[in-house]
């Protein structure tokens, strides 16, 4: 049914049930484009998003051409080494300014009317000037290039919006900063994005990506090939110790103990006995530069964060960055790429790369896996969508209610990291009441989990 707001999105979008202890969220929002472009208009155009980070524009004049939220931009360090984010569009009549994906540059030029700009945004020549009477310094400034609206950085990972009264970025990201924080921390020279993009498109919607992501429940049915693979090496893959956290403003946190080792950090027999003695090197200077505690933490435990909307932080066996890029309603895009410390010596950077590729690289043990289950669900939906029986085409989140109900923390086989994504996603899509909640909801439910 459609909502009070007038916008024509249907009701009843997600249901919560205390009583029964049963979460359904609609299968239309995976399947309809009404819901897509609303997701367009009121959740990318107004959040942050992920843009990069910005040791991928490490140089002055380096830049990238990137797309988010349907519009294209480019992503540079101007001559003067300040990071920038230009709209992807020539002010004179439109057309794709940069039509390179990377390179460095100090000037962009139009190839339709040979506009040309500098990287700080300011017109550097414009063919026949002498047409335009009124070519002086206000209709230059008039016609330079046009920046996003908000740009902000933490722990040079580069976030933009389209939104000019977004919060401020230390503010939407909330507890989730202190994880990118830890990132930061692994080593005390600082991290680097490695060259290189992994581009790939998923037929399917991008919240698919989301839960999958924050699903631990499916780990060991869905990668039985890497499971048995890590037993066979003499690492006991379990369950146990791991926890779901959401972290608020639609972020959310897996931390996973008994997943696998970590490069430089959590030894694990396959990683060979020259590595071993490289970790506990490491480990050793961790304790003293950041105290044991916090150590701890940064080391061994792994993490899968997700920060609404559009970014994903595999902190594994080493650290894959995913940023997604939802095309239509059943069409993502997804880039990755792989975070490593600077100056880290080759044959520990030979083995980061082939344990990243051979997990979450996207033809690696876990990510075609990953890949054709939420195109199966994509597929699968449709069976029930002209379905009008009662409560036929919805899908089932009531994994760890239960211990909701007991204040007992859930864990990452559970799927209350994703019931707290839906709620914060009908609150973002502002449809009145597409979230129906009956019971009573317990006071204290996967609370943020601060360790600063």
């Amino acid at each position: 049914m459609p909502g009070p707001d007038g916008t024509g999105l249907p009701g009843r979008l997600v249901v919560e049930d205390w009583d029964a202890l049963t979460f359904r969220v609609n299968r239309v929002a995976y399947r309809s484009e009404e819901i897509f472009q609303a997701e367009r208009d009121r959740i990318w155009a107004r959040s942050w998003l992920y843009l990069g980070h910005e040791t991928e524009v490490a140089e002055p004049n380096d830049f990238k051409t990137r797309t988010l939220g349907g519009r294209p931009l480019i992503f540079c360090r101007d001559s003067g080494g300040e990071i920038r984010a230009w709209l992807n569009s020539c002010p004179h009549r439109g057309t794709i300014l940069c039509r390179e994906r990377e390179g460095s540059s100090k000037l962009f030029q139009c190839f339709y009317h040979a506009w040309t700009f500098r990287n700080s945004g300011d017109v550097a020549a414009i063919p026949g000037k002498d047409a335009y009477e009124a070519a002086g310094p206000e209709f230059l400034d008039s016609m330079r290039l046009r920046a996003v609206p908000r740009l902000e950085t933490h722990e040079g990972f580069v976030f933009v919006s389209f939104n000019p009264d977004v919060p401020p970025l230390p503010e939407y990201l909330g507890d989730a900063a202190d994880y990118m924080t830890m990132i930061s921390e692994q080593h005390e020279a600082g991290m680097e994005v490695l060259p290189g993009t992994q581009l790939y498109g998923v037929r399917g919607n991008w919240k698919l990506g989301v839960e999958n992501a924050m699903d631990g429940y499916h780990f060991a049915p869905t990668h039985n090939t890497f499971v048995g693979y890590l037993r066979e090496t003499g690492f006991a893959v379990t369950d146990d110790d791991q926890y779901a956290y959401n972290l608020g403003n639609g972020h959310s946190l897996l931390v996973l103990t008994g997943h696998g080792g970590r490069i430089s950090m959590v030894w694990e027999p396959r990683f060979g006995e020259d590595e071993k003695r490289r970790t506990e090197a490491h480990r050793a200077e961790m304790d003293r530069r950041l105290g044991p505690e916090r150590a701890r933490y940064v080391a061994d435990e792994s993490h899968i964060l997700f920060v609404w909307p559009n970014l994903l932080l595999f902190d594994l066996e080493g650290l894959s960055i995913r940023q997604l890029e939802p095309v239509a309603a059943d069409h993502t895009e997804v880039r990755a790429w792989q975070l490593a410390p600077r100056g880290e010596d080759a044959d520990t950077r030979a083995l980061r790369m082939k344990t990243m590729v051979s997990f979450v690289g996207p033809g690696g043990l876990a990510t075609p896996d990953d890949i054709e289950a939420y195109e199966a669900v994509q597929r699968g939906i449709e069976a029930t969508a002209a379905d009008t029986r009662a409560g036929m085409d919805y899908s089932d989140m009531s994994r760890g209610m239960i211990d909701e109900v007991k204040g007992v923390q859930g864990r990452s086989i559970d799927e209350g990291a994703m019931r707290g994504f839906w709620r914060h996603w009908v609150d973002a899509l502002g449809v009145e009441d597409g979230l129906v909640v009956s019971g009573n909801r317990p006071e204290r439910f996967l609370e943020g989990r601060n360790v600063r």
